[in-house]
């Protein structure tokens, strides 16, 4: 089917052709078929073309989609809570991965100006050098704000990531009569085409009851965000024993736990793409002008951070997260009779909350060595379940 979507400029066009080519010629450069996983890494961050590398607009009303921290500030003021609770158990920094537009640390470091709680440092790993640039003259205020190429080996403080996770490369499997295969790319008459093949075991070892799925079974492996778990684990593990001081990982996205993300009856997996805030599943629609995300089976990030030696601190949805951590007691600063600021304010309130809305499918991670969550996030958390 044809899909309906608004037309690119000639040079987003361009771009998207080239990446195309790129990806093409690495397809056989690999006799014919490459991995999902590196599929969508290349149509992600391939340098200049990828859709986080390149130059195009992402977030907010002119781009593909809209994050929590761009629809109200208060997000990000429950958070700066939070998180000025776990520095004092910790140190007086943050690292914060993938930071969009800045929004979120714009207002955190607002928050925490406003409370006069001290933060030494807030580090920036971005991927993106037009989003690094838009955050650069958003924050340009904050002289504590730093860039940061990849994972400093050693950290202490707060890390946060909001929908990082779901952006990472996945592989695809599927089962077939004869078992599991991998879903990967190859090319017929120059276009990009879906070709399985004979997939290890390890591929589906995440999958409970994997056996039982039924023929047809389309689903994702997170292999990718379990290894940035494992060295996020590693970054924790090396600051605490390098100072003694503790740190915690707070990461929001969308997902399941396992036993939820591999129901039978989620036979076509999670694989979503976004393009001018029309959603729809086609991975191979203009490669570099569109996001390509999959849910997260917070299940396999909790095992891999575990694992690699840091304590499991709390999992809920992000409405059990927001309300514990006081989102509602932020949005009564504005007086409720001043409708034309507190109207807008708690319908965004209301988005991230609301089962039917943001608040239940979205999720929140927390992992950490040598600190803990407040008791209050006790009464809603959920790692039972995972």
């Amino acid at each position: 089917m044809q899909l309906q979507l608004p037309e690119p400029s000639a040079d987003a066009y361009n771009a998207s052709r080239a990446l195309q080519t790129l990806i093409a010629n690495d397809i056989r450069h690999h006799s014919g078929w490459i991995s999902f996983a590196r599929y969508m890494e290349l149509a992600l961050y391939a340098p200049e073309l990828g859709y986080y590398s390149g130059g195009a607009v992402k977030l907010g009303k002119d781009g593909d989609f809209t994050t929590a921290p761009e629809m109200t500030p208060l997000f990000g003021a429950s958070l700066a809570a939070v998180a000025a609770d776990l520095m004092r158990q910790s140190a007086p920094q943050i690292l914060e991965f993938g930071a969009g537009s800045g929004k979120l640390a714009f207002d955190i470091l607002t928050e925490m100006r406003t409370l006069g709680v001290p933060l030494h440092r807030y580090a920036i790993v971005e991927v993106s050098g037009e989003l690094r640039a838009r955050q650069e003259r958003v924050l340009r205020d904050f002289p504590q704000v730093v860039w940061l190429e990849q994972f400093p080996p050693a950290f202490s403080g707060v890390v946060i990531g909001n929908e990082v996770l779901d952006a990472m490369p996945v592989q695809l499997v599927v089962k077939d009569e004869r078992g599991w295969k991998e879903r990967g790319i190859g090319l017929s008459d120059k276009k990009f085409v879906y070709r399985d093949r004979p997939c290890s075991p390890s591929l589906t070892a995440q999958i409970p009851d994997a056996a039982s799925l039924p023929v047809g079974y389309l689903t994702e492996v997170h292999a990718v965000a379990a290894g940035f778990m494992r060295s996020l684990a590693a970054m924790l593990c090396a600051g605490h024993h390098d100072t003694g001081l503790g740190g915690a990982a707070l990461l929001f996205d969308y997902g399941f736990p396992a036993r939820e993300y591999y129901l039978g009856q989620r036979s076509t997996g999670t694989l979503m793409c976004h393009y001018r805030h029309h959603a729809h599943d086609d991975p191979f629609y203009l490669p570099g002008l569109q996001d390509i995300t999959a849910h997260v089976d917070f299940t396999a990030m909790a095992y891999a951070a575990v694992n690699g030696g840091l304590d499991m601190l709390g999992y809920t949805s992000q409405a059990g997260f927001l309300l514990d951590a006081g989102i509602a007691d932020l949005l009564l600063r504005i007086p409720p009779e001043d409708q034309r600021r507190y109207l807008p304010q708690a319908n965004a309130v209301q988005k991230l909350t609301s089962p039917a809305e943001m608040g239940e499918l979205f999720k929140v991670l927390t992992v950490g060595k040598g600190v803990e969550l407040p008791a209050k996030f006790a009464h809603n958390d959920r790692s039972y379940r995972l």
